[in-house]
């Protein structure tokens, strides 16, 4: 998710523009190969648009000097600036840049980049962007390369530029056919051209691209993960890998309640564990905390296993602090009874009030979700090593940049200071984009002068995260005689991500509003959108999808349910809910005025209710929408747009004993240009798991303030008696033209409602509050 406020914040910074060069730019030689000095300039050989990636902090960077390099033996080294944690952008940017310049794939090599956006551009990896944001960037580095390639070949054979072109890693002389390979065109450069340090790199209007045609690989989907040999093999270095000479292992017992203080404790017992050192006390933050530690009491041991024993063992009393009497089953009462009365409007359209007063006919519903909780296979950890006024850190994270300029705030020392290695993400779902345990790393290694390595166990991943938001959703529509929906009404009442970023107004913020709410695409007259008023009494933080989970939630479960009302089906009322195929004037549409389109240029990403008619028409297709089921099964539809791509979930359910299993589920997704088809698949096979593990399980409870779940056995995700089979994902085919979107988010909101829906079919049951639980009593 775009954690806007952090990049408002950021955005103070200097933004350091790769400055426009001449013709003449250069490409530099070096002992190890050769590198390409910058330019940047918009493309022209295929149309150019703007990205919201322009505007992120730092921006983007088409430097290929940065970003690619050459040895003697013609291997191309290739940086990764953004991380990977499961959505395979290591591979597929690069695979970008190596295809456009020519490069043999299986030449290429990734490695990662450090935290440093003013040399990478920006680096945080979430909001479903990094394809979106670099798929242009990474084709004009790869073609300013192939051109330079050729120039540097026309130089050693002394012919005109015009009689090479580059093949698959080399450059052939179309005259002679006589052929160049990278390396040799490196070693011609180093070692026979000393005193023409630099070969000229083309002004950007001279750039040529390649004809989608001429792909081998940016399109295909045959390009398997850079990292799958070494994941498979446990060769991968995910964060807990990592161990320094020295190192001390520290875990920490923090506050139970956001917000609490310890007022005493004794360590003793504790410290008198074999490998205990030391007990540290950190210091807590206050609201808004921003990703600033919860502080606690810290154990030190020469081992991780030994400082959780020590742990257990300290005798801790908490002042529990302000916080300390929020319940959420109170507190969802209390967000049902504000949602039914009117909140903040952050859309009106027409006359909402007269279609009421006026309507034949109302209907309304009302659904909640729990707080969700991340909980990524690998809990956070980070090693942190202060040492001479220095500060290096290893750490699994989605803003390794940031992650720089908060701990560097932290210890009270100059972002460059501070350098961030990246490793693996053993998942992420945004957690990893809060760098709090990274932060105590940090602070614990200044503290004992040695390398820290900060373990997180699950527990304390549960207990003390940045929540997913709790909400409830109330829709309430007008009908006139003809059973048309005349008036839409939609209440949004949840906590706000806001709340963790600045003093808490109660209030979402206008990039929540804009995730299914306040841009609602049905084609009706009259439309308003609310939010209710919610106070924040837990630290609130973006998870995959957002605010979308919810809003598609309600929306898609309110049209079947109305749908049933009037005795139609489903998708004919979805579709007319929709209208006929347009692009959504934003005005006219009664927007507000800080709509926020996923931080892209309208124009290059409208809201198309055409493309997500289409998509909803692929799955009810593909899932065999209307035939006949026998008892007990049922199918469900859904269909959302959230961060710029389509996408609908169309699938069967069965229900044997009350146990709800899934045994089909198809995907129809419209991401624009599609980059890295196989990757694409991924992602939505991992939506349907993650999608049914929120739809069934993902709840947090909260009593006198503390989470009341620990782990797995207590906070459940699928497994293999529910796993939803037999996923099967259909892309809509766009030629490059049509904007490429990211889907490392928008396969997760279309979920649930689809199974609700399916659930109703099979049984007459409505579900309206998320988590549903496997079975239905």
């Amino acid at each position: 998710m775009l954690h806007y406020l952090e990049q408002e914040a950021r955005a103070a910074h200097a933004r350091t523009r790769i400055l426009n060069v001449s013709r003449r730019t250069m490409l530099g030689v070096t002992a190890s190969g050769f590198a390409l000095a910058a330019f940047v300039r918009p493309a022209g050989a295929f149309a150019p648009y703007k990205t919201g990636g322009e505007s992120m902090p730092h921006g983007l960077r088409t430097d290929p000097s940065v970003f690619v390099s050459i040895d003697r033996e013609g291997n191309v080294t290739i940086v990764a600036h953004r991380s990977e944690m499961g959505t395979g952008s290591r591979t597929s940017l690069p695979m970008v840049l190596a295809d456009e310049m020519g490069a043999d794939w299986d030449r290429v090599k990734i490695v990662q980049a450090e935290g440093d956006e003013p040399k990478y551009g920006n680096q945080d990896t979430d909001g479903s962007r990094s394809m979106r944001h670099h798929i242009q960037s990474m084709r004009q580095m790869g073609a300013s390369m192939r051109y330079m390639l050729e120039e540097a070949a026309a130089s050693r054979l002394d012919v005109p530029r015009s009689e090479v072109k580059t093949g698959v890693h080399e450059v052939v002389h179309g005259p002679s056919g006589q052929t160049l390979g990278f390396g040799e065109l490196a070693e011609h450069l180093v070692r026979e051209q000393p005193d023409m340090p630099y070969v000229g790199v083309p002004a950007f209007e001279d750039l040529t691209f390649k004809d989608e045609s001429e792909f081998r690989y940016i399109g295909k989907g045959e390009v398997s993960i850079t990292d799958l040999f070494d994941i498979t093999t446990g060769r991968a270095v995910y964060g807990a890998d990592v161990t320094l000479p020295g190192m001390k292992y520290a875990v920490i017992a923090r506050p139970p309640v956001v917000g609490g203080r310890p007022i005493r404790y004794d360590d003793s017992a504790a410290r008198a564990v074999e490998g205990v050192e030391t007990v540290l006390g950190l210091e807590g933050s206050t609201p808004p905390a921003k990703f600033a530690p919860l502080g606690g009491i810290a154990v030190i041991a020469s081992n991780t296993w030994s400082a959780i024993q020590g742990r257990d063992l300290l005798e801790i009393e908490w002042d529990d602090g302000p916080n300390a009497s929020y319940n959420s089953e109170a507190y969802l009462e209390e967000m049902r009874q504000t949602a039914r009365q009117p909140g903040k409007v952050v859309r009106e359209k027409g006359d909402v009030d007269g279609a009421f007063s006026s309507a034949a006919k109302t209907f309304a519903a009302e659904y909640s979700q729990a707080h969700m909780a991340h909980i990524p296979m690998e809990p956070p950890v980070a090693v942190a090593s202060v040492k001479d006024g220095k500060c290096e850190i290893w750490a699994c994270v989605q803003s390794p940049y940031g992650t720089r300029t908060d701990v560097a705030d932290a210890l009270k020392m100059s972002p460059d200071d501070v350098t961030v290695h990246v490793t693996l993400l053993g998942g992420g779902f945004g957690r990893k984009s809060k760098c709090d345990f990274v932060i105590e790393a940090a602070l614990l290694s200044r503290m004992v002068g040695a390398p820290v390595r900060v373990q997180w166990t699950r527990e304390d991943d549960v207990h003390h995260s940045f929540n997913h938001t709790t909400s409830v959703e109330r829709i309430e529509v007008a009908l006139d005689a003809a059973g048309k929906v005349t008036g839409w009404k939609h209440n949004s009442v949840a906590p706000s991500i806001l709340s963790t970023f600045a003093p808490d107004s109660g209030h979402q913020f206008f990039i929540e509003s804009g995730m299914g709410h306040a841009d609602m695409p049905f084609d009706i007259a009259n439309v308003r959108a609310d939010n209710g008023k919610a106070m924040a009494h837990t630290r609130i933080g973006w998870f995959r999808s957002v605010s979308n989970i919810p809003r598609a939630f309600a929306v898609q479960s309110f049209a079947a349910e109305l749908a049933n009302e009037l005795g139609r089906d489903q998708k004919e009322v979805l579709l007319e809910l929709i209208g006929p195929a347009r692009k959504l004037d934003p005005k006219a549409e009664g927007f507000p005025d800080d709509f926020w389109n996923y931080g892209e240029v309208y124009e290059n990403y409208p809201i198309d209710t055409g493309r997500l008619s289409n998509v909803l028409e692929m799955a009810a297709e593909a899932v065999g929408w209307g035939k006949d089921l026998p008892e007990g099964e049922g199918i469900g539809l859904a269909v959302h747009r959230s961060f710029v791509t389509y996408v609908a979930c169309g699938l069967r359910t069965k229900i044997v004993d009350g146990k709800i299993t899934v045994p089909e589920t198809h995907f129809a997704v419209d991401c624009g240009y599609a980059a890295n088809p196989e990757r694409i698949r991924s992602q939505m096979e991992g939506a349907a798991v993650m999608g049914m593990t929120l739809a069934l399980f993902s709840g947090l409870t909260f009593e006198d303030g503390r989470v009341m779940q620990s782990n797995f056995y207590d906070y459940d995700v699928v497994r293999s008696d529910n796993f939803p089979q037999n996923v099967q994902v259909h892309l809509v085919d766009n030629p490059f033209s049509v904007h490429a979107a990211g889907v490392g988010e928008p396969g997760v909101p279309p979920f649930a409602p689809a199974l609700a829906n399916a659930i109703f079919n099979a049984t007459g049951k409505r579900l309206r509050d998320m988590p549903f639980g496997d079975t239905l009593s």
